[in-house]
Parts: structure tokens; sequence; C-alpha cells
């Protein structure tokens, strides 16, 4: 497959969407629409035996949504992946994270999104004040502890893409250091 031609179709502060002309491989043409937008970050927050998540209303989705904390620069904001994962930890939740780890870098939907993550875990916590966007202030944070995030996703109340990815290189990244 190669592109053969691009144009913006929108764009507004959060994202640009554009198509694509492409040829298959076969040699005939078609369209492919791409979403481009900012990388963000995603904090595991662990302490006491459990995590700490966030809860928000999802307009896509019409409900409220646990997750753990994630997102990306405001507009105009810049830094590092690892000062990202500290600036939204300490928005949505008021932590603060003595130590962060690295756990991954993953693609959110590559066949429809240029988006990419960070993982990160943050342990050694302390409280503060939250600096929510105007977009989070029905936000909730809650500590729960292991077993109850594992009954959150049997019965559907973690759904969340990102944050089950996230959990699933935790889970690695500890099997690794019990090899």
């Amino acid at each position: 497959m190669r592109t053969t031609g691009t144009r913006e179709v929108y764009r507004n502060p959060w994202l640009r969407l554009r198509e694509d002309a492409i040829e298959l491989d076969d040699g005939s043409p078609s369209v492919y629409s791409v979403v481009e937008r900012p990388h963000f970050g995603l904090v595991i927050a662990a302490e006491r035996e459990g995590f700490w998540l966030v809860e928000q209303f999802r307009h896509p989705l019409g409900r409220r949504s646990w997750e753990f904390p994630q997102g990306t620069w405001s507009a105009g904001g810049t830094g590092t992946a690892e000062e990202l994962a500290r600036t939204e930890l300490a928005e949505e939740t008021g932590l603060r994270a003595a130590r962060l780890s690295h756990l991954g870098h993953l693609d959110l939907a590559p066949g429809l999104t240029t988006q990419e993550f960070d993982v990160w875990l943050a342990e050694g916590l302390t409280p503060g004040p939250t600096a929510r966007e105007a977009t989070e202030a029905d936000m909730r944070s809650a500590l729960v502890t292991e077993a109850e995030l594992r009954a959150m996703v049997r019965d559907g109340r973690f759904t969340d893409g990102p944050s089950l990815a996230a959990y699933s290189l935790l889970l690695l990244t500890r099997g690794e250091a019990q090899e």
C-alpha cells in the first residue's frame, strides 16, 4: 500500500481528520481516513495493595467511565513523556509520585489513529490539590484494591482500553520480576 495524496477533512483544537488517497498492493485505488491526535500519558498510581482510579463522563459513550489517570498536554503545553505523566497524575488526582517507572509505549488504535501513549507506574504517593480542566469538573477519584479492580474488569465496570492495556503491562512487568 502506498499513499498517493492526502487532504485535511476537519480540524479542531483536539484532533485533525485527514483522508489519504492510497493505492493497494494490487494497484487499485482506495481511501483511508486517519485521525491525528497528540500522544498521551497514562499513570497507574499504586498504593496500599491497590490503585487510584478516576471516573468521569465520556460523551462519546454517553456514560461515566472508570480509568487510570491519563491525558495529553493542554493547548500550548509541552514537555517530556515523564513530565506529562506527572502533570496528569497531579491534575486529576492531586497525587505526586516520588517514583515513576516507565512500563511501556503503546499504539492506541493503529487502524484508525496516529495516537500513541506511554504507561507509567507511580509509587511513593503524596496527596496535594487537583488542577482539573473544565472538562474534568465532574471527575472523581478513588483508591480500589487490586481484587476490586479485577472484579470491575470482570463485571464490565472497568472497560477503558488503554487502562486495560496498561494493566496488562503492569502484570507482565511483575511476572518478569518474579522470573
